[in-house]
């Protein structure tokens, strides 16, 4: 009598927190079905509302800003062919191939910059759905849905969905694969490892730094089924089927990614994040880009933490495993290459589920089940200052308005060097030198500057240069041979991110 009152009482909470209020939807596809979820659920209702505003928000202004580097450098490899994309991989390109293939056949479409950031903006607003999904069979619908709403409001994914890099979908395969992951946990049947399997391998030929986050997920399972190890090995055969079918998938990227990881180890990396940086830029970097809301985010991590380990040790132990194997790997790894706070973003679907289990607790103190909408209402409210200047401002070097003001300031027969040399894709975007009629040199050294400004005798020679420049020259001393022999020209509208100099006899 006393468990029943029990399991009454547990059932009695559970609805009174469901937004639901314990409505089931029919089984099927049917009509009546449908319109009976939509009509009846508000966590269908919510998950609706909340792509739909993310989606406007990952495709408004889609090709406001101008193409920067890394994006520039997109289009030249997608313009290859699909064998040559593979080729360029192989031969020390440090990104896998799958987006550049994808971006291949978006070419059909054209090459503006609306039709690069389509894919990533696609995949970026079906993350929201998806993050619900993987919240949900993390604790539970509530977890779910607060989840989409800290992601469709996010300033960090809300940028990268609008950036022609592989971020954005790395984000999506790896949120499907921690979903995945999480129904096979739970069910151990063969069919949810090896999707599991097929989203990791995915996510691992969308962007090479995923294979932290999925080892830790292999890990996790090891570590959890420990005991079944030595016993009955049988039981794990979902797990070791999964583990071989992304090896297999894989396989062709192995012998690559060793390759690239003794290149980039080879020597001391020239810049990038290091030490305990890492870690704080990371979650700087996951919380929006603000210090104030990741020490509030952190904060509502270790209560979801809390929560999730009072319900269930093993979920609790994922997250902290997903979450920190990867953070702390990346700390070792920057010493020996170069790293950036946004080759973690995959990170996101484990930290802000984590962050927003503690929705339970935190309805215990206050106002009950509306936690959930009030934490839905929050997302928007505190990232409202951002979004407000994101649409206004540029977010990235502005090369489209560069290469303008530069053609009218430059004349038949000058001279452009620009600094470091692989500057010019994002330039050549914008800029022709055949149609300015002027000569367009990439220069890397001192004697590149020397010959480059001796070849514009007569002209002016023009110098244009950013901070890329520290990377490939830590000695600075193109930079002194700069100041040495150069300066910024008069009446010239000076773009942020990009430096126009102009030689001492120019105009």
């Amino acid at each position: 009598m006393a468990k029943r009152r029990t399991d009454q009482a547990k059932k009695t909470a559970k609805e009174d927190s469901d937004l639901d209020g314990g409505f089931a939807p029919g089984g099927g596809f049917s009509s009546a079905s449908i319109w009976s979820a939509l009509s009846q659920s508000r966590y269908l209702q919510l998950l609706i509302l909340l792509t739909i505003a993310g989606g406007l928000l990952r495709f408004y202004h889609l090709g406001y800003n101008s193409l920067w580097l890394d994006e520039a450098s997109t289009l030249e490899f997608a313009r290859q062919s699909l064998g040559g994309i593979w080729q360029s991989t192989a031969g020390g390109e440090f990104n896998p191939p799958l987006f550049y293939w994808i971006e291949h056949f978006m070419l059909a479409f054209g090459e503006s910059e609306s039709v690069l950031r389509f894919i990533p903006a696609l995949m970026g607003t079906a993350t929201i759905p998806v993050i619900y999904l993987a919240g949900s069979a993390l604790r539970d619908r509530n977890t779910g849905i607060i989840a989409a709403g800290l992601l469709a409001f996010l300033p960090t994914h809300i940028y990268y969905s609008q950036e022609a890099r592989a971020y954005a979908p790395a984000v999506f395969l790896v949120t499907c694969a921690v979903f995945l992951y999480l129904r096979a946990q739970k069910s151990n049947e063969l069919v949810p490892w090896l999707l599991f399997a097929a989203a990791s391998a995915l996510a691992f030929w969308m962007h090479f730094y995923v294979i932290l986050g999925i080892g830790a997920c292999f890990l996790h399972a090891l570590i959890r089924d420990r005991r079944v190890v030595m016993t009955d090995i049988r039981r794990l055969k979902g797990l070791f089927a999964g583990l071989l079918l992304f090896i297999v998938l894989t396989l062709p990227l192995v012998a690559v990614t060793i390759g690239l990881f003794l290149k980039r180890t080879g020597s001391s990396p020239t810049f990038g994040l290091q030490g305990f940086d890492v870690i704080v830029q990371t979650l700087v970097q996951l919380s929006g880009f603000n210090v104030v809301i990741t020490v509030a985010y952190l904060l509502l991590l270790c209560i979801g933490i809390y929560s999730l380990y009072r319900a269930d040790r093993n979920i609790a132990g994922f997250v902290v495993i997903f979450l920190g194997v990867p953070l702390v790997l990346s700390v070792l790894l920057a010493s020996r290459m170069p790293f950036q706070a946004r080759h973690l973003i995959y990170l996101l679907p484990v930290y802000l589920a984590g962050i927003a289990a503690s929705w339970e607790p935190l309805s215990k103190l206050v106002l009950g089940k509306r936690i959930v909408y009030i934490f839905i209402a929050a997302c928007l409210v505190i990232n409202l200052p951002w979004l407000a200047g994101y649409y206004t401002t540029y977010q990235k070097e502005d090369w489209r308005g560069f290469a303008s003001d530069l053609s009218v300031r430059t004349e038949a027969g000058d001279v452009i060097v620009v600094m470091p040399g692989y500057i010019t894709q994002p330039l050549d975007y914008y800029y022709s030198n055949t149609t300015d009629q002027t000569l367009e040199f990439g220069g890397y050294t001192v004697d590149d500057l020397t010959a480059y400004t001796e070849r514009g005798r007569g002209h002016a020679v023009y110098y244009v240069v950013t901070g890329d420049i520290y990377a490939v020259d830590p000695e600075q001393t193109t930079i002194s041979w700069l100041q040495q022999h150069a300066r910024y020209p008069d009446n010239f509208n000076q773009k942020q991110g990009i430096l126009l100099l102009v030689n001492q006899e120019g105009s």
